[in-house]
This record gives structure tokens, sequence and C-alpha cells, in this order.
């Protein structure tokens, strides 16, 4: 591997490790973006910014974060931010290890969620010069500055500064034309949440704030302009506020194309009717809605402070499936206070039955700060002491049947909301009266034969399948494999499962990619296209 070169203006580097390269840091570009405006011209010509992934060796971060900053000059302070988030706390806290005995001179700076709470438990805390807990939009670019001119800081822990937006630099200019061409473009046109759901750090915010929409939609328009197609919204609440949601909306329509695709996160259970008509116009493929239902269970919703409509959010999901074309990703939590595999199940049915394209389902973690951790004794909730925190068992749920749901989630992931299995699905899930009981006989039966949840190819599940439907649940083989063959030609997978030996042509059409390829995976959950094999 080649390793930069320093640069000599470079005192203060940016940095993070990202779960996947696709992903790119929004939190160190307002980190950037905002370095002239609060921290002076200077700070932001001696700013750099690196990213890495989790799956790099600690020590080959190192070594690049200190060949960008050169041999340490006599006088001269050397900074490194590190962004801290549940999925890289553990690297992040070995790299830093690593730098502080290589390197003990350079101020190394803490921000981000997972260390804006419990600080004084956490050991990259104490290996650190500096915490920046909340908001360091401002709060970095200051102490950068008071670490290079002076004063210097008399705190070790400081409580960022929450400024009023409008006083904010917006960091959509930050994003390179290589993040335009290949990575997602994280976006947000208000910060905070009003809920309280006690299980989510927003639940701390007191309400949400929302940037000044023209100005939001004048960077929107120069991302475009640049060329940028994939949009992820990070807010919490993207409909809380009608007015501004059709806006948004209506800026994506007036700019469609078939490689446009746009993400948001909804409340389910406020879709009103100006909402639909706009979302009604987009076609396939463009628009992809994360609905957060979590759960069905009134009494589980109001011990965490959850308000939902239970009634108008099944209205609007029924809705969403049968009058748009979004494509949705609803999200179940498993290991809720109080919840119990059997009334878990009964909400998993409740939504699978109204159609959405993908389940996610999702084992509760206790983020640090949340106010979740008050059910703890009550509800004997136990939780991994390591991150991500994980629910371990609850006075509910005990810790077999936990391990038993996480393999059930994997496997529903990897057959389910893949797309790969979309007439198999029905099949699957009819040998029992509740197709959360059905999947769960598979994912039992996968864990007994396979031992693992991970590495399992397209192929290797058509073989599984077809032996659990017609050798264990006692299908008519020759519907299980029809089902199967025409699953597996629509999804494009090129090998040859033993099942659908002699059946497959000698060489499959290659998928289509008219698409783009961040929507795959919902190309696979449209219509069948007649042309194709249908179940026998």
């Amino acid at each position: 591997m080649v390793l930069p070169h320093a640069v000599d203006s470079s005192t203060i580097i940016l940095a993070t490790l990202n779960a996947k390269y696709i992903h790119a840091s929004l939190g160190l570009r307002y980190l950037l973006a905002n370095m002239a405006r609060h921290g002076g011209a200077d700070l932001r010509q001696r700013c750099v910014l690196r990213e890495f992934t989790i799956a790099r060796k600690p020590q080959e971060i190192m070594d690049e974060l200190l060949a960008v900053l050169g041999e340490p000059k006599p006088g001269a302070v050397q900074v490194v931010g590190f962004g801290v988030y549940i999925w890289n706390v553990l690297q992040t806290t070995a790299v830093l290890r690593l730098l502080k005995a290589a390197r003990p001179d350079i101020k190394v700076v803490l921000g981000g969620p997972e260390v804006s709470h419990e600080v004084e438990e956490q050991e990259i805390v104490r290996l650190a010069d500096f915490v920046i807990t909340g908001w360091g939009d401002v709060s970095f670019p200051k102490l950068c500055r008071a670490l290079l001119h002076g004063p210097q800081p008399l705190m070790k822990v400081i409580a960022g500064e929450q400024p009023p937006l409008d006083q904010m630099a917006l960091p959509y200019a930050e994003y390179t034309d290589a993040d335009l061409a290949h990575r997602l473009l994280y976006v947000e046109a208000s910060r905070g949440c009003p809920f309280k759901c006690e299980f989510c750090l927003s639940s701390l915010d007191k309400t949400a704030w929302a940037f000044d929409l023209e100005v939001f939609l004048a960077e929107m328009q120069v991302l475009h302009q640049r060329g940028a197609r994939n949009f992820k919204f990070v807010d919490r609440t993207f409909n809380l506020k009608i007015d501004a949601s059709v806006r948004i909306l209506q800026f994506f329509l007036d700019r469609l194309s078939d490689d446009l695709f746009v993400h948001f996160e909804v409340i389910p259970d406020q879709l009103p009717d100006r909402l639909k008509a706009m979302i009604a116009q987009f076609p396939p493929g463009v628009l992809q809605l994360e609905v957060g239902v979590q759960s069905f269970n009134v009494e589980v919703q109001q011990r965490i402070s959850r308000k939902q409509d239970n009634e108008r959010t099944e209205a609007n999901l029924r809705w969403l499936v049968n009058a748009s074309n979004a494509h949705l990703h609803t999200d179940l939590i498993f290991g809720l206070p109080g919840e119990t595999l059997a009334s878990f199940s009964a909400g998993f049915d409740r939504l699978h039955a109204l159609g959405p394209h993908e389940i996610q389902l999702g084992v509760l973690k206790r983020l640090r700060g949340t106010p979740i951790a008050r059910h703890t004794v009550a509800y004997g909730m136990v939780y991994d002491p390591d991150p991500p925190y994980t629910v371990r068992q609850t006075g509910a749920v005990d810790a077999a049947t936990m391990q038993r749901f996480t393999r059930f989630s994997r496997y529903w992931d990897l057959v389910a909301n893949s797309g790969r299995f979309k007439q198999t699905l029905p099949l699957l899930l009819g040998v029992a009266p509740s197709p959360f009981d059905a999947f769960l006989g598979l994912a039992d039966w996968l864990w007994q034969t396979t031992g693992t949840t991970s590495g399992l190819s397209p192929e290797a599940l058509v073989d599984a399948l077809f032996d659990y439907l017609s050798v264990r649940c006692g299908l008519p083989a020759q519907t299980v494999r029809q089902t199967l063959l025409a699953d597996f030609l629509a999804s494009g997978a090129r090998a040859s499962p033993r099942a659908l030996k002699g059946l497959l042509p000698k060489q499959t059409a290659p998928i289509s990619h008219t698409a783009k390829t961040l929507a795959q995976r919902q190309e696979r959950h449209l219509p069948v296209p007649p042309t194709q094999p249908q179940q026998t």
C-alpha cells in the first residue's frame, strides 16, 4: 500500500471509520464546512478529511494518519478528531491505543453519539485528550483554535454548543466528485425529533429543528447539477412538517431520471392526502421509505413512551403498498421490555399481512444515554456489555429464545428481504397458520442442518428450501421445484443448484441493470413479468 505524503499545512485531521466504503460521513463534512466560519480561514486550510472502514486493520489506519501528519515539529500542535459511533467504537479504540503509544503528543478529540453519554465509563475516553458531547459543528472548530492559538481549554469533556441552524455552514460542497459517483450521499432537511421513544437517542431532543428550506433546496440543486443521484435523508421524521415534505418531494419529482434514488424515514401514522398525492407520482425504483413500526403491542408502546396510532399505521401502509410505487422498508424491534415472543409474533403477522416489500427485524440495543435503561431492573433486561449493546435476555424472553430470534432475523433477510424468493415465500409461509411460526420452523431447521447464519449462497438456499418444503413439509416436489426455478431465473443467479439440475439453461440471461445498483434489491420485489416461468 502506498501511504499518502504528509501535507505540510495540515495540522488537523478529521477522521472516522465507516461501516462500508459506500457510506460517506455527513458529520465530518459538517465539521469541515464549519471550520472557517467558527475557527477561522487558517484552520480550514490546515484540515484534511480521512475516512476508513471498520474492515481496515488498526495499524494500517494509524500508519496512514501519521503519514498525513508527518514528523512532529517543535512547538507545532497536531490534532486528530475522531467521529465515534456504536458501529466503530471498538475499532476506533484500537486505532487510538496505537496512535497514542506512537505519538502521545498528538491531541486527540472525540465526538459523536457513542461518546456523548456515560463518558466516564469508556476506555476510548480515557485515551483521548478531549471529548465534545452532543453537537460539535461549532464547538470542534473553537476547540481546535484554542489548541493552536490559545487560551488552552481547561476541561477535558466539553458540552457541545447547539447554535441556531442558520449560523451553521451546510456541508454539501464537501462531497467530492468521487463521493457523488460512488457513494450514498447523506443529507438532512432537519435535525432532532419531537417524539420520546425510549430506545432512540433522538428521544433526548426536545423538538425538531428545520433548516431554511430555500437554502437547503439550493444546496440539493447544486448537488444534482454536479451529478448526484443517490440521496439518503437522515431526518428522523421526514413527514413531520407536511409543507416541507411536499416541497422536497416536488423538488425530486421535477428532476426524475432513471438513475434517481431517494430515501426517507417516515412516521407511519401521519400520511395526509397532500403527501399521498405527491408520493403517488413517483415511478418504481426511485422512492424508498423506511417506516418504523417497531411494535404493535399497545402496552409495550406505552411503556417505552412511543405514540403510534396502530389503525392509522395499518391504513397508511396498506395505501402505500397498493396505491404507490414506493419501496417500503418496515422496521420491527424484538426484545422491548415486556414484549413476549407470542406478542411479537402477532405483530409480525399483522405487519406481514399488509404486504410491505421488506420487514427489517432488529434486536433491541441499549444505546448510551437512552431512557430505555430505566426498565432494566423491572423487566429483567440483560444487555451485552460490548457494542452494540444488544439485549441478551429479558424477563419475558430467555437467552435461548433471543438467540433463536437472531437466527430468524438473519435467515429472513436472506430469504424474504433479498427478494430472491418472491414466489417461493408464499409457499413457505403457508405451511403453518401463522407466517411467523412458518418461518420460525424453517429457521430452526436451517440452523440444525447448516449450523450457520452466514455464507449461505443463493444456490445453497435453493437446495435447502427444496429439501425443507418437499421433504420436511411434504409439499409436492414438482410444485416446489418449478417455483424455485422461477425465482432462481428471475434473480439472475448463475450457479447450478442441485434441486434444479437439468432445468436451467446453459447460460441464464444477466440481470437487468436499467435501474441503479442501489435499487437492484428493489427490482426483485417488483411484479413478476409474464415472460418469466410461473409457479405450477
